[in-house]
């Protein structure tokens, strides 16, 4: 109510100005030529006397309509104090975030500007441009997050982004909420109640990928992914080192990269020696890092089959997944 009864009075002074600023007297023109040495005090006079005519002109108009003068001016106060100045939505150690911080959904994920959300978590955090990527250098860490790719990269770890490192008209660098706060060991709350995300800083930025992968995994793992889609997309090849740790997951399959790869009847290159003399590509390597950090490809969530199409055990006795590529995918 206070709303709309200051917006009809923004309306009324609106109206006031134009018709007071018309209603000033004018002066006859041989007083003005008399008072030539005194210019500035009409001046002075003039505004004095449009001031005066308006005030009481809207005191005029608030008796009128029976407005309360308080309450016009406890509504203008409201209003102003209205006006968001940050996102209560989103927390930082229990701060709202400004609203420069661009946070959007894609899809079902919070995006959230890159460079913004690195000075709010780390404010000595410097970042630049490197071609298409903009990189962020904080205390520890150093990170690359380059348009339309599948990964950031951060202290050496490969953490996915399905909906890809998005670009914005303003120049800004969007990434997932989540996956910029791992990257600056910062936890992530979201209370469904509230429907508020909190983030909580941590003490440190993300475990570096030398430390943190596991060097015999990540020799296996990237070889079996290269000889069995090296030629498949990124996610392609994600998919068939999602069923390795998928397996290892399950309790009825080994707890270790080789231990899967070396069952029977399941990895021929394994048993004949040629998966060890397999050098991976690039990208083979980078699909196996972006598994064991968690990336998981939605649409052969849970498999723990593939084939390459032909009539095989998986394919005529487990529940068909997906088809990615050049594999099907079985539960």
């Amino acid at each position: 109510m206070k709303r709309k009864l200051f917006s009809a009075v923004l309306g009324v002074f609106a109206m006031l100005l134009l018709m007071g600023a018309a209603a000033v007297p004018e002066r006859p023109a041989a007083a003005l030529l008399a008072e030539e040495e005194s210019a500035v005090l009409v001046d002075i006079t003039l505004e004095t006397d449009a001031k005066l005519f308006n005030a009481k002109l809207a005191q005029s108009v608030l008796a009128a309509t029976g407005l309360d003068p308080l309450a016009v001016a406890d509504a203008a106060e409201e209003t102003a104090n209205s006006v968001p100045t940050g996102d209560e939505t989103l927390l930082i150690d229990g701060q709202p975030t400004p609203l420069t911080l661009g946070k959007h959904m894609v899809g079902s994920t919070t995006y959230v500007s890159l460079d913004v959300m690195a000075q709010l978590l780390d404010p000595s955090a410097q970042v630049g441009w490197e071609g298409s990527s903009l990189t962020v250098t904080a205390n520890g860490l150093s990170l690359t997050a380059q348009l339309g790719q599948l990964y950031v990269v951060a202290n050496g770890r490969y953490l996915y982004v399905p909906e890809l490192v998005q670009g914005s008209e303003g120049g800004q660098v969007s990434v997932p909420l989540r996956t910029v706060a791992k990257a600056f060991g910062a936890a992530v709350n979201y209370d469904s109640a509230t429907k508020v995300t909190s983030v909580t800083r941590g003490s440190g930025a993300i475990q570096s990928g030398d430390s943190y992968y596991d060097q015999e995994d990540l020799f296996w793992l990237s070889r079996v992914i290269y000889r069995e889609s090296g030629n498949q997309t990124m996610e392609g090849q994600m998919a068939v080192g999602n069923v390795i740790l998928n397996r290892i997951a399950d309790p009825i399959f080994p707890d270790t990269v080789e231990g899967v790869l070396a069952q029977k009847n399941q990895f021929s290159t394994y048993a004949s020696g040629v998966l060890a003399k397999t050098d991976p590509s690039q990208a083979s390597v980078i699909a196996a890092k972006l598994v064991l950090d968690g990336g998981v490809v939605e649409e052969t969530r849970g498999a723990l089959f593939f084939d390459s199409g032909v009539n095989s055990w998986a394919s005529r006795n487990r529940e068909h997944i997906a088809t990615l590529g050049g594999h099907k995918f079985y539960g």
